[in-house]
């Protein structure tokens, strides 16, 4: 009795409905994968959902302990006064110069880089990759004041110059990184192609822009995002090497209370606006607005070209 109601097709269909089958998860798989997700989920996000709703609630919400998580209207004034201190278009535009333009050169260069360490036999290549790797090993607090000097003496410091140069001669922020992955990109790229294109009268050059660029096409979509966060949120080298000239908005931030009080001196706002913790929150929101909309924008292509980069390990 009890074999028949087992094999009844309402328990098979009920088993497979929870258990699954070799087609189809079941829903407490589902379930518990989902409950992981949402949970690892909030744990990132938790932090952005503070900092947004902190951002704007109004002096009334602030001091009400019973405003949580809604606020009770939506205060932009927080935004305004965050605006102003950062002097937000100006330092926007900086912060775009000294990120972006680094990040397109450091980009291209890291790619010949790792074309030539993946195509070409050389003398030395073995010392080459020991001084890449050292690099991105060697902590550049380390290396820091023989850069400054040299800048110095160059006439470069407080000049975004300062960054871009380096970025060219493929010495730019976590370079190694980016060569190592071309490198992994291009090793793994059939000769074959290439050999093709040579007996077709292929120069080198158009080899590698025909053959070898398309073919890295997701090295260079993880590369420049990844290029671009770390020039952005990098401060300390920053503000050594533009200070006195480019103020850029992570440099700004980090003085967002002396700005304050130059723009807000005392006996223009209240003692609470002072102290008014929804105002930093909303220089910080705005801080992490250009990355969060490049993330969104290409959020598409980065995944999928982590997934075909030497970051997940390749194809």
């Amino acid at each position: 009795m009890i074999g028949t109601i087992l094999r009844h097709p309402f328990v098979d269909r009920l088993r497979s409905f929870l258990f699954g089958n070799r087609v189809h998860n079941g829903a407490i798989f589902n379930f518990i994968l989902y409950a992981l997700l949402i949970a690892i989920g909030f744990v990132y996000l938790q932090p952005l959902l503070f900092m947004f709703v902190t951002s704007i609630k109004s002096p009334g919400d602030l001091l009400n302990p019973m405003v949580q998580w809604v606020p009770t209207e939506l205060y932009t004034g927080n935004y305004d006064k965050a605006f102003r201190v950062l002097n937000y278009p100006n330092t926007l535009l900086a912060s775009i110069m000294v990120s972006v333009i680094p990040s397109l050169l450091q980009t291209f260069v890291a790619s010949l880089v790792g074309y030539g360490l993946a195509r070409y036999r050389f003398w030395g290549k073995p010392l080459v990759f020991l001084l890449i790797l050292a690099t991105f090993i060697i902590p550049p607090q380390n290396t820091v004041i023989p850069q400054m000097l040299a800048y110095r003496d160059l006439g470069l410091l407080g000049n975004p110059l300062a960054l871009i140069l380096p970025a060219l001669m493929g010495q730019g922020f976590r370079s190694a990184i980016f060569i190592l992955i071309f490198y992994q990109n291009y090793i793994s790229l059939p000769k074959v192609l290439e050999e093709s294109a040579r007996l077709d009268g292929a120069s080198d050059l158009r080899i590698f822009l025909s053959v070898a660029v398309p073919s890295a096409i997701p090295a260079y979509i993880v590369s420049f995002i990844f290029s671009v966060v770390w020039y952005w949120n990098e401060t300390f080298l920053t503000a050594i090497f533009l200070e006195g000239g480019t103020t850029t908005l992570p440099m700004q931030l980090s003085r967002f209370t002396q700005a304050y009080e130059n723009l807000y001196p005392p006996g223009t706002v209240n003692i609470f606006d002072r102290i008014n913790e929804a105002v930093k929150m909303s220089g910080t929101f705005l801080n992490i607005l250009p990355l969060l909309l490049m993330y969104f924008i290409l959020q598409r292509w980065f995944v999928e070209s982590v997934e075909r980069t030497g970051i997940a390990g390749g194809e």
